[in-house]
């Protein structure tokens, strides 16, 4: 079975910084993308960045890169987001995924029509002006 679990999220004030991390398991980790995705009160699921964890390359949307980083441990199976001078407007549930289309997720960014298994519950980030 497919699986993600999320954690490291918590309260900080503008400016601070969090890790997350993304334990994954039930599917060979190094043959798929995976992405990071948030998701605001009242807002649909948005991809934030993305890693080929065969090669390292990544992508950003333009909200939050020069702040955040993504980064994997191929051994550990698990993907990891720092996210530092973080802004009220980042406060959301953190998720992580694999998308199957590499390509996609690396130049478009993840999208959550191309995940597969299930979510995990999730990493709350809540960011204090």
């Amino acid at each position: 079975e497919v699986q993600f679990v999320e954690s490291g999220g918590g309260l900080v004030q503008a400016g601070g910084s969090l890790r997350l991390s993304c334990a994954a398991s039930g599917f060979t980790f190094d043959d798929y993308a995976i992405g990071w995705f948030r998701q605001a009160p009242g807002k649909e699921r948005e991809g934030v960045s993305c890693i080929n964890t065969s090669d390292d390359s990544t992508y950003y949307v333009d909200s939050v890169k020069g702040r955040f980083t993504i980064s994997s441990d191929n051994a550990k199976n698990t993907v990891y987001l720092q996210m530092n001078s973080l802004k009220p407007e980042d406060t959301a549930v953190y998720y992580c995924a694999a998308d199957f289309d590499t390509r996609r997720c690396l130049t478009r960014g993840p999208k959550a029509q191309r995940v597969f298994g299930s979510w995990g519950s999730g990493a709350q980030v809540t960011v204090s002006s």
